[in-house]
């Protein structure tokens, strides 16, 4: 009997790790099979050539993109947007986040604040208003028009104070008994204790701001001020073949809308992937504590 309980679990671990890894292709298969398209030739994969390997490898779509100006101010919107944007939601995270994990005798009316933000999160004045309120304050065509708008992640928020809530109450009688301040134990205290939660409030900010696209395309005017996500969107090849020599007209010649939106694709997924190695080991541990409310 023993024995045969040995041989189900064996069973069925590897069923797990079968179906886990069966998982995992399926989930990193659609990012191989771009990466493959964005270095094929155009008539392969308009031939359904293209699966798991490039075909008749080519850099054509990539040099194509390369050479537009605007690719690199783009990228320096959305670079700037997210070092400027990341640094303001940590800021407003932590500094909304300690008064709101402290008790009603603490802090006077904390419940009604923490329903009024959760409200904020629920429903929203609609997409006119937001428009017309970033429109007064004349943010239209500039960095602030795409970072002052989101400064405030509410779900980040709860997660930062039922991390902060979990904390050992003896700390703060044991800081306050000690003479420290609330400034003095939020930035000596509370925050070196919340990195695992720092760091997936963080990871959440760095892919909104990288990943959005739509606010660029109503509150920019000039194609210069775009995001990367936003010129991406919008990017239009257009070849003129006057005056073009022969190995420009090859060259444009392998050129097809598939593959030049693969190669987009690419290049956009490239700073997530260079960022979200580095900060993966806190995700699951800052969402299992910031998650739960004691």
């Amino acid at each position: 009997m023993v024995r045969n309980d040995t041989l189900l679990s064996r069973f069925a671990d590897g069923a797990i790790v079968a179906i886990l890894v069966l998982s995992s292709l399926l989930c990193l298969f659609p990012i191989w099979y771009t990466i493959a398209v964005s270095f094929s030739d155009k008539s392969a994969v308009a031939a359904g050539l293209v699966t798991w390997w490039p075909v008749d490898v080519t850099l054509s779509s990539y040099i194509k993109i390369l050479q537009e100006r605007a690719f690199f101010t783009a990228f320096g919107v959305s670079s700037e947007r997210v070092l400027l944007g990341g640094l303001i939601n940590f800021v407003v995270c932590a500094l909304m986040a300690y008064p709101l994990s402290r008790n009603p005798r603490q802090f006077r009316f904390r419940n009604a604040y923490m329903w009024f933000i959760v409200f904020t999160m629920l429903f929203s004045g609609g997409l006119i208003p937001w428009f017309v309120t970033i429109k007064s304050y004349g943010m239209l065509d500039t960095i602030w028009a795409l970072v002052l708008p989101n400064a405030v992640p509410v779900f980040n928020v709860i997660l930062l104070v039922n991390f902060f809530r979990s904390i050992p109450k003896e700390m703060d009688e044991a800081a306050m008994m000690d003479g420290a301040g609330p400034w003095y134990m939020l930035l000596k205290i509370y925050l070196p204790l919340s990195v695992p939660v720092l760091a997936t409030i963080t990871l959440f900010s760095i892919v909104g701001h990288w990943n959005s696209f739509f606010d660029g395309l109503i509150l920019m005017n000039k194609q210069e001020n775009y995001p990367l996500q936003t010129y991406i969107q919008q990017l239009v090849v257009q070849i003129n073949t006057d005056n073009m020599t022969t190995e420009e007209l090859r060259q444009s010649a392998q050129l097809s809308n598939k593959t030049l939106n693969a190669a987009k694709i690419v290049i956009s997924m490239l700073p997530i992937l260079v960022v979200y190695p580095f900060l993966q080991r806190f995700f699951i541990h800052g969402i299992m504590l910031g998650s739960v409310k004691e």
